[in-house]
């Protein structure tokens, strides 16, 4: 299996940032990592290898960027203002400097979005807030409230971050043309998060999937169950 080290300086984040990629070819899958996640964080808890097979393949390139949770929504030492544009940051970064760069360089018309727990988050809210851009998205655990980062603090970038309030505004076609998988579990922390992301998306008649799996916890294990089920999915050429 293929793997690439790439850093590179980031002038939406101003400062470098890192990034491992795996596979030779194929359709391009972005993982995000949990909170705080180093960009390796997915090789070392197995997810790559659960996919090794698709990528192997040469079905699937995985890319894994590093988190940008730190300084943004787990930074109690700066204001909520600058927590939520340190996350705006990152999203431009993901947007500009990683996806738009890999669909010019793979040729994919859009990219397929995925992470576990707080990665999840990062993929629902990515995809929701650039449906154009991707195909599908997996969330495995995620959880989509980001106001108890916030303090109270209001402000309409926090607002479109936030999945559960900006979803039923939405009306771009692209949302109706994406493939959503909202992966959890029943002894999942999560699962409630799950349940009414899964209600928005109903109310909006958007189409996707709810899988609740049976007695399994909020960890690596089941996440490394559901990463290459959901990659099935993906119409291969």
């Amino acid at each position: 299996m293929k793997e690439e080290y790439f850093k590179w300086f980031s002038p939406h984040l101003n400062r470098e940032v890192e990034m491992l990629v795996f596979g030779h070819a194929g359709y391009p899958v972005i993982v995000f990592p949990t909170s705080k996640g180093s960009f390796h964080e997915n090789k070392d808890m197995g997810l790559i290898d659960s996919a090794k097979w698709y990528i192997e393949q040469g079905l699937i390139q995985v890319f894994c960027p590093e988190s940008n949770d730190a300084r943004s929504f787990y930074n109690k030492s700066v204001h909520p203002h600058q927590r939520i544009q340190n996350h705006v940051a990152y999203d431009k970064m993901i947007c500009h400097e990683l996806v738009e760069r890999v669909r010019l360089n793979t040729g994919a018309a859009k990219v397929v979005v995925a992470g576990c727990s707080f990665g999840g988050y990062h993929a629902a809210n990515f995809a929701f807030r650039h449906p154009g851009y991707v195909s599908h998205m997996f969330s495995m655990s995620g959880a989509f409230d980001i106001r108890t980062f916030m303090d109270d603090y209001q402000h309409d970038d926090i607002f479109y971050n936030s999945p559960l309030e900006y979803l039923p505004g939405l009306h771009d076609q692209e949302l109706w043309n994406m493939d959503v998988v909202l992966g959890t579990s029943n002894w999942d922390i999560c699962l409630d998060a799950n349940l009414k992301l899964h209600e928005c998306l109903e109310k909006k008649g958007l189409p996707h999937w709810l899988d609740v799996r049976q007695n399994q916890r909020h960890d690596w294990p089941i996440w490394k169950e559901m990463f290459p089920h959901y990659l099935s999915r993906i119409k291969f050429n």
